[in-house]
This record gives C-alpha cells, sequence and structure tokens, in this order.
C-alpha cells in the first residue's frame, strides 16, 4: 500500500451571525463544477497554513475578516486517478468588515434554516451537518463496488 499519495487542499468556513443568519455564496455554473449555494472558502496556498488559508479566502470572497475561526471537521474524497480532495471546514461567529460579491460570486446573509430550501452546491446539507454537530468530525465518501457509484459516510 503506497504510503503517499497527491493531495489538494482546500476550506470552507460557516459565518453565522447570533440572529441565525449565515453568509453564502451563489457560485455560477458556467464557472464552476461545484455550483449553487455554497460557504466562502478556496485553495491552501503552498507553505500557507490552514487557519491563515480560510481566512484569506474569507476576506477575499466576502469583504469579511473572521477572527477566531475553529476547525469543525473535514470532508475527502478519492478521484478516479487515486488523488485525494481534502477540505478544511471551519466555523467562524466573530467577524468585521462589509460583505461584498466579488468575481467568484454573488454572497449574501441568509437564514440558515432556509437553506434547504435553496438551490444549494451538492452535498452542501451534509457539510453543513458536519459543521453543526460537535459528535461529527468527518464527512467522507467511498466507492462501493465497481459501478462508480459511492457512499456518503460520517464519523
Amino acid at each position: 500500500m503506497a504510503r503517499k499519495e497527491m493531495v489538494t487542499l482546500t476550506n470552507m468556513c460557516l459565518i453565522e451571525d447570533k440572529d441565525g443568519n449565515v453568509v453564502v455564496q451563489i457560485r455560477d455554473p458556467e464557472r464552476y463544477r461545484w455550483a449553487g449555494v455554497a460557504f466562502p472558502g478556496g485553495h491552501i496556498e503552498e507553505r500557507e497554513n490552514f487557519h491563515d488559508s480560510v481566512v484569506r479566502e474569507v476576506e477575499e470572497e466576502t469583504g469579511l475578516t473572521i477572527t477566531n475561526a475553529r476547525l469543525v471537521g473535514v470532508k475527502h474524497w478519492p478521484d478516479k486517478e487515486g488523488h485525494r480532495y481534502l477540505v478544511f471546514l471551519y466555523k467562524a461567529t466573530e467577524f468585521t468588515g462589509t460583505l461584498h460579491s466579488t468575481e467568484e460570486g454573488e454572497v449574501r446573509w441568509v437564514k440558515k434554516s432556509a437553506l434547504p430550501q435553496m438551490n444549494l452546491a451538492y452535498d452542501l446539507l451534509e457539510i453543513l451537518k458536519v459543521m453543526d454537530n460537535p459528535e461529527l468530525s468527518e464527512f467522507f465518501y467511498t466507492q462501493k463496488g465497481s459501478d462508480g457509484d459511492w457512499d456518503r459516510n460520517f464519523r
């Protein structure tokens, strides 16, 4: 068994205010394969630490500067070439700045309770389940059989 594999490191952040609102980004399906309503985040740059990367990505995509972001879980899956994709899931309730959209997508505050009725990016509700449940820390896909179907798993 190989002890090394290629990995793509990314992050995503749930920014929530005291009134039950969350920041969402509406990702354009013409620009992104993973389109729809999502939480801000992005790729971790070479030699960048995980926390600084989520602060940077949130600021770039929303105009907000988050503080005291907490790592609340991970999402990961292998792709067809054996490469692993890893998303560090953060939660932040402290922030400053003014919300603004960018070329990455429109951003806005929405009621967290309204998320299930929105046009969400693929598996966002499962990601939210990990972000909100302190009993969970991991969401991952495993391939079942050779037909290409995938199981969703939580730990």
